[in-house]
């Protein structure tokens, strides 16, 4: 009785599959799909597509558990004209899925020796369909069945995806110049049906020029929308890597889908997270691959939401280096590609940047190579007074609530827009180095804010003490002539950037960038100013962040930021501190860097090695 139970099962289910409204309806669907060719029937084809594949899954089952052709026949009478339908539908043939499961239901019904009429005729019939779902794919089922039959490979199939490609993309037709009315018809009413029977081509080399057609289609008619399936599916193929689109087409693509353009951006920022180790021309590297700027300065839209997501990030990180390198970096590179399509695109910078504080657009996005070395000082100047009075609001504010939350939010986007363009912070520490005690108070103000900008936890007057007490170390270090270093000076600096009980810590890196900025622009000799340096870090255990900043400050002396105007001499000072700090690197035992690396975590410095002010 055990040995019989399984096969009466088998017969249920077989039962149960022929006499089901399921298979009624993919019947009564297969039939309606091959009776017209319209929008709307390739719409609903390809909503269906992913149902009809479990279907197809379910059947093959069914199939492999009969005991012949006969009996699949006879349990299941309607199987070949479902299976003739299908195979001559190319909307569901161009779906590779689709057509490997309707060739493995066709394998199960061939009978290698025929016993009747039946599987005779079957045979025949299979013979007839298999040449149309025959592909140049190395499939090896498809070769066993090819060899046993005789059929030679055929390349019916791609010509077929290729003739429904061309049509599809006849289709589309001329959009109409203008909002047309909404109960007239117009020829993009076909753009969203033509992409709705395009989901099951994406992967298809074949359909790539009409991907790119529907992507960059102007959408100048409220009927032109593309089908959010589409989109989807794309995006999710393209994800994953199983599609490759241009460049134009992968702008369009983000530009009509903000889930990609989003996952493109935190795929980014986790790249950049990851890799630590590179130097600052490979993130620009990175940011250029990635076609985001240049998406950006194509559309105001596209260059709006990557902000918003830059900002939500920037909030959660306030003090993380690497988020805010990224950010001036992202937004160095869209400007230069703003400037590459001037005579196409004419956004006004407030369009681009309606939340930030109008009175600093310009002087934050005017780079420091477009003004005079004598004027920046003066500039920064302006710029420090402005962003005080910004945080002398918010603190008046802070009794009405209303009040405070505008000034909160009033004082993050001056400071966003700073991080975005904090190439001004630099320069504001390069002025520090040849700066008097009376003239440093405005640039030690504005790159305090910098690393703590608002009183939240930040002890803004308290940071700002502590920031004046390392440039007064740094400036009688670098003074200093005679041999031994001031031990006290040294000691107070490393004392500074390690935390100390009940006192906020001042920012390592604002320190340090102070200390390497000295080292390279101070008028010391280099072996002096290679001692001071090396002595800080090694005691400080902030080597690898040290050679990181020197990094950066080459990259920024290539684009013209820095205030010296003898660039080689400079060129050469970095080169020679690099090379000191990379050995001494490299000399330390694993015991040592392991102790260099808890130092750092003690004094909260970053790991990130583009650190830029």
């Amino acid at each position: 009785m055990s040995q019989l139970q399984p096969l009466i099962q088998l017969h249920q289910m077989a039962e149960s599959l022929m006499n089901s409204q399921e298979m009624q309806f993919w019947l009564e669907k297969a039939v309606t799909w091959g009776q017209a060719d319209s929008p709307d029937t390739q719409e609903d084809t390809c909503l269906h597509l992913s149902r009809l594949r479990d279907f197809l899954q379910q059947l093959l089952a069914h199939i492999n558990n009969m005991s012949s052709t006969t009996e699949t026949m006879k349990r299941l009478p309607f199987l070949g004209q479902f299976l003739g339908r299908l195979c001559w539908n190319p909307y569901v043939t161009a779906d590779a899925t689709s057509r490997r499961l309707l060739f493995q239901c066709l394998w199960g019904l061939y009978s290698e020796h025929p016993g009747n009429a039946v599987e005779r005729k079957a045979n025949q019939w299979i013979r007839k369909v298999f040449c149309q779902l025959a592909t140049e794919e190395d499939d090896a089922a498809a070769q066993a069945l090819m060899k046993h039959m005789g059929v030679p490979p055929e390349e019916y199939h791609l010509k077929v995806l290729r003739k429904m490609v061309a049509l599809l993309q006849e289709n589309i037709g001329k959009s109409c110049s203008s909002i047309c009315n909404i109960n007239q018809r117009c020829s993009c009413d076909r753009i969203k049906a033509t992409s709705e029977a395009c989901v099951p081509l994406i992967t298809c080399p074949e359909a790539a020029p009409l991907i790119g057609v529907l992507l960059q289609q102007p959408v100048t008619c409220v009927r032109a929308a593309l089908s959010e399936d589409f989109l989807d599916a794309l995006s999710s193929a393209y994800s994953s890597q199983c599609l490759s689109l241009e460049e134009q087409a992968v702008v369009s693509l983000w530009y009509h889908n903000l889930s990609s353009l989003e996952e493109a951006v935190l795929s980014l920022l986790e790249c950049v997270l990851a890799n630590t180790g590179s130097m600052p021309q490979k993130l620009e590297q990175q940011l250029a691959q990635s076609l985001l700027p240049k998406a950006c300065a194509q559309h105001c839209a596209i260059f709006l939401h990557v902000n918003d997501i830059f900002r939500s990030i920037l909030k959660q990180a306030e003090g993380t280096e690497s988020v805010k390198y990224l950010i001036q970096t992202f937004t160095s590179c869209f400007r230069r590609e703003l400037v590459l399509l001037q005579h196409q695109t004419s956004v006004s910078l407030k369009a681009l940047f309606p939340q930030s504080p109008q009175s600093l657009l310009v002087p934050l996005l005017t780079l420091p190579s477009e003004m005079p070395r004598e004027a920046w000082r003066h500039h920064l100047n302006w710029l420090s007074g402005s962003l005080q009075r910004l945080t002398e609001e918010e603190e008046e504010g802070d009794g009405d609530s209303s009040s405070s939350t505008r000034g909160h939010h009033k004082l993050f986007e001056a400071w966003f827009l700073l991080v975005q363009c904090a190439q001004w912070v630099q320069v504001a520490v390069q002025l520090l180095v040849t700066s008097g005690p009376e003239d440093c108070g405005p640039l030690l103000w504005l790159l305090t804010f910098y690393h703590h900008p608002t009183n939240r936890g930040h002890h803004r007057a308290l940071q700002l003490v502590h920031a004046r007490e390392a440039w007064d170390h740094l400036h009688s270090l670098f003074l200093a002539l005679a041999r031994p270093l001031p031990a006290d000076h040294l000691q107070s600096l490393v004392t500074l950037l390690s935390p100390q009980p009940q006192r906020p810590a001042l920012s390592p890196l604002l320190i340090l960038n102070l200390l390497v900025n000295f080292a390279v622009f101070f008028q010391q000799s280099l072996s002096g100013s290679t001692e001071i340096l090396q002595t800080v870090v090694d005691w400080s255990g902030l080597v690898d962040e040290a050679v990181c900043v020197l990094n950066s400050l080459e990259l920024r002396l290539n684009q013209g930021s820095c205030i010296s105007s003898d660039t080689n001499r400079l060129h050469l000072r970095i080169k020679a501190l690099q090379n000191t700090l990379t050995h001494r690197r490299e000399a330390l035992c694993p015991a040592e860097n392991q102790a260099h690396a808890l130092a750092r975590s003690k004094t909260g410095g970053s790991t990130y090695p583009h650190t830029h002010a």
